[in-house]
């Protein structure tokens, strides 16, 4: 972990400005284009369940977590995860990671899904989702649809489709 004076915080609404620059500068245009991104956009992000990386009064990251349902089973759609490109490969990314998974297994949440890097995101417990069992509205490298348990067996049975 870095030793920089990282403060990790819920996001409030003062924030999104600078969270919406922070995914600009991060992902760039395409990211409207993304499926992931066009299921967040019909329902907004859990704001409690949401955090930023300050260093300082520089926002330097941000998570967001949002609710969906996995057919009819409740779970959390995870992301974006962005870190500004001079912060990355410090710990803040992953600092975010434990903050927000801990805050929604903490609110009773069992269940979260991805669109990200296996070997990244398997580190906090995502395994890749058996090919045709989970799907979105929208082109997502099977390979990249990932899924962890907040509790154990809360992937057991689950199928279906990912919506808001």
């Amino acid at each position: 972990m870095t030793e920089l004076p990282l403060t990790i915080a819920i996001e409030i609404p003062d924030d999104d400005a600078a969270v919406d620059r922070l995914h600009e500068r991060t992902f760039g245009p395409g990211r409207f284009a993304r499926t992931a991104f066009r299921i967040r956009e019909q329902v907004g992000h859990e704001r409690a369940l949401s955090f930023t990386a300050r260093v300082g009064t520089m926002l330097v990251g941000s998570l967001r977590l949002t609710k969906v349902k996995i057919g009819a089973t409740p779970a959390l759609l995870l992301g974006p995860l962005s870190v500004e490109p001079p912060f990355q490969s410090v710990g803040i990314g992953g600092r975010l990671m434990e903050v927000a998974l801990e805050a929604a297994r903490a609110a009773g949440h069992r269940l979260v899904v991805l669109v990200g890097d296996e070997p990244y995101y398997s580190k906090f417990g995502f395994r890749r989702v058996p090919q045709g069992r989970v799907t979105l509205p929208g082109p997502v490298d099977p390979a990249r649809l990932l899924v962890a348990e907040l509790s154990e067996g809360a992937f057991d049975g689950v199928s279906g489709m990912v919506g808001a």
